[in-house]
């Protein structure tokens, strides 16, 4: 009896390792993420600010919209008096990414209601994205305590960035001459190593962000504007995977 217990209890395999992380480790794993946050977030405070957006204004557009570059576009429309149509659509398609994000922590998520899943996917950002996507190597399913402590540290961390950039962009008209809009690109790149060191294959990932660099140069040229990033996304991921199986 007891031999047939430890035998049930082994996992039946190595991709049956699931995640039971708390949500104050997703808390800790936010914040090598968070000076990205605070500094776009900032910027995005700024540019608001300057559109003639009020602090309650900013308030609501950081709570509900929760998008870097959509909040960018958003002020600087309406800031030139563009109609609420054409920013809601110009938004919409700039943001198209995020179906792609969603769709690629889904499966490590299946365990969960639908409704779970909303909520977890409605918080989701690239930077939430890549430590997620750097949390799931090895693993098949990930904590849902761990994704909200993620999830949540970025969210009020992004509001109060936006806050202060509103509040104290009076005094400070551009960002980037403090260097602020180095910390996004930097952060990424930091992610996007970690998660290379931790795979086995690394040639293959390399050669895969080769081609979504080279397919983001030729659709930016293509004067594809903010669908480079999707179409540069899915080309990488299809040539990935026929690669990975012609190995």
């Amino acid at each position: 009896m007891s031999k047939a217990v430890m035998v049930e209890a082994e996992p039946s395999s190595a991709a049956d390792v699931q995640d039971t992380a708390s949500f104050m480790q997703g808390v800790k794993d936010c914040i090598p993420t968070l000076l990205g946050y605070l500094s776009i977030g900032f910027a995005a405070g700024v540019i608001e600010m300057t559109a003639g957006l009020s602090l309650a204004e900013t308030a609501l557009l950081s709570l509900i919209l929760y998008a870097g570059s959509a909040q960018f576009i958003a002020a600087g429309m309406l800031a030139s008096n563009g109609s609420a149509t054409a920013i809601i659509f110009t938004i919409f398609f700039v943001n198209l990414r995020h179906l792609l994000l969603s769709a690629a922590v889904s499966p490590y998520f299946r365990h969960l209601t639908p409704l779970k899943n909303m909520w977890i996917g409605s918080l989701l950002t690239d930077e939430s994205f890549g430590v997620a996507m750097t949390r799931a190597i090895g693993r098949e399913r990930l904590s849902e305590r761990w994704m909200h402590g993620l999830n949540i540290t970025a969210y009020l961390n992004w509001f109060a960035a936006n806050m202060a950039g509103a509040y104290f962009g009076r005094w400070i008209t551009n960002p980037e001459r403090l260097g602020l809009d180095f910390a996004l690109p930097a952060m990424f790149i930091g992610l996007i190593v970690l998660q290379l060191v931790q795979r086995n294959n690394k040639k293959l990932h390399i050669n895969v962000a080769i081609i979504a660099v080279v397919c983001v140069i030729i659709a930016s040229m293509a004067s594809l504007g903010s669908m480079s990033i999707i179409v540069a996304a899915v080309i990488a991921a299809t040539m990935g995977v026929v690669m990975e199986r012609w190995k």
